[in-house]
């Protein structure tokens, strides 16, 4: 997401390079290119307007920073421009002390509605917040056994009566229910409606004023550009919302959705779902969807999805072996594996500052290099995994290996041979000493190897990072780097 705006906002940072200082004259192209920027993104128009003529009268009134080129500066008006635009900082869910919190989800047909029911379910046991979902669903053939299938996936009950009853009273016996047996949340699925089904509205109405929320939240799928913005206004309108969840982020959208619904409809946007899987919903953090948009990536995001699948015990331990070169082809088996859970490599690595410039090409020659990895350390022996320096030595070792895995011998030899340099490179950091980054695992084909790795960093920012993400980049360091 946000590839194409981030391309052209870079041409819009070239304008002022080379320039002495902000003013009215040069300032003109840089904000023609972030205006197409955001029209081509599908940002509703009156918002590309207002955005425009912020960035302008914060521009010509900045004073000039000792140190710091016009251009990085303009590019933190921008950002903080960004953020404001899309509320500022995150609205959590919320949670009623000492009661069941009600929560209903909306939505046009087609939107991933059940679906974000099911992933919003999962993220609040995440929190440790127990949950019952409860399908009201009764005229999309199939939508309560798909609402039951998703609870069984991620381990929470479902409540329905089948598709005969009536949806106000599924929802009223299913908010019963919750309170009863004590749970924290409750999660009621609503039929898809059309905008313009006033039946469908009329009783998604009677649904609220039965349950009485504490949350209203319209699923909106963020392809639909700026579009999504004028429905979640139409029905905060008719229904009242008291937030929005953005799905389909991963696709090829454009990126409108996320700028224009917050200043369109009054309303926040609290999660971005960003896959097809369960897991893939994230709360919705303006300031990192600022850096994304800048090609600054997402660090703290990054470190958060670490943190759920890697434990702390096992990370220092992970580290102690890898900076004393006991990293074996178990432990780095491991480390592919847990990168794989934490989602896809270009996915991840666009969360990384400096790699959002990464072409899908190269990311996929890293995915394969990746998985010819995998599979010649699957023909080892554990005796091998755990003792490279056997392979080393022993060509009919690297031979067998080939051909259980389908590879040449020579690839079989470099994966060894670049692996005891990546030990000892490891070994001379952990000794204080930080020689030349070697291409790992493929040389010049590998979009992570020395030659390709993108020399802009944080594109320029001044100070090299954020200041929060610099903060939590640093608190999160011991036992990430195992990554």
């Amino acid at each position: 997401m946000f590839d194409a705006l981030s391309d052209r906002l870079e041409s819009a940072w070239k304008k002022l390079r080379g320039q002495d200082k902000i003013s009215q004259s040069n300032i003109q192209d840089a904000l023609r290119e972030v205006r197409r920027a955001l029209l081509e993104a599908d940002v509703n128009l009156q918002v590309v307007k207002d955005f425009i003529t912020e960035v302008e009268t914060k521009a010509q009134g900045a004073e000039v920073i000792a140190g710091v080129r016009p251009d990085q500066q303009f590019i933190k008006i921008v950002y903080d421009e960004l953020v404001q635009v899309m509320g500022e900082e995150n609205v959590p869910l919320a949670e009623v002390e000492g009661k069941t919190t009600v929560v209903l989800m909306a939505g046009l047909q087609g939107t991933g509605k059940t679906t974000a029911t099911a992933k919003l379910a999962l993220h609040l046991r995440k929190l440790e917040r127990s949950c019952l979902l409860v399908a009201t669903d009764i005229y999309r053939p199939a939508a309560i056994d798909q609402l039951i299938t998703l609870g069984k996936q991620i381990d929470v009950p479902v409540f329905e009566l089948g598709s005969d009853a009536d949806p106000v009273e599924i929802a009223r016996q299913g908010v019963e229910r919750a309170r009863a047996e004590g749970i924290n949340t409750v999660i009621i699925d609503t039929a898809g409606r059309l905008q313009i089904d006033q039946e469908m509205m009329a009783e998604l109405a009677r649904i609220k004023s039965t349950v009485q929320p504490d949350e209203t939240l319209l699923v909106v799928d963020s392809m639909t550009g700026q579009e999504a913005a004028n429905l979640t206004r139409t029905f905060h309108d008719q229904i009242g919302i008291t937030g929005a969840i953005l799905t389909k982020m991963d696709g090829d959208s454009r990126g409108g959705a996320a700028l224009s619904v917050r200043q369109i409809s009054g309303a926040p946007i609290k999660f971005v779902g960003v896959g097809e899987k369960v897991e893939a919903l994230q709360p919705f953090y303006p300031e990192r969807m600022a850096s994304r948009i800048l090609g600054m990536g997402d660090v703290l995001t990054l470190v958060e999805k670490a943190q759920e699948e890697i434990d702390l015990a096992d990370a220092e331990q992970m580290q102690e072996k890898i900076l004393s070169a006991k990293f074996d082809f178990t432990d780095f088996l491991k480390q592919m594996r847990l990168l794989k859970n934490m989602g896809s490599l270009g996915g991840i690595m666009k969360m990384i500052p400096g790699m959002g410039k990464l072409s899908d090409d190269q990311l996929k020659q890293g995915e394969t290099q990746l998985k010819r990895c995998e599979a010649m350390i699957n023909s080892m022996t554990g005796k091998e995994r755990r003792d490279p320096d056997l392979l080393s030595s022993s060509p009919s070792r690297r031979r067998r290996i080939a051909s259980g895995s389908g590879y040449r011998e020579a690839d079989v030899s470099k994966l060894v041979a670049d692996f005891q340099k990546m030990r000892s490179l490891m070994q001379q950091m952990g000794q204080g000493n930080f020689p030349g980054m070697p291409g790992m695992f493929g040389g010049g084909g590998n979009p992570l190897a020395a030659g390709n790795r993108p020399s802009q960093g944080w594109r320029g920012y001044p100070g090299g990072a954020l200041p929060a993400q610099k903060k939590k980049k640093e608190k999160k360091k011991k036992g990430f780097g195992t990554l």
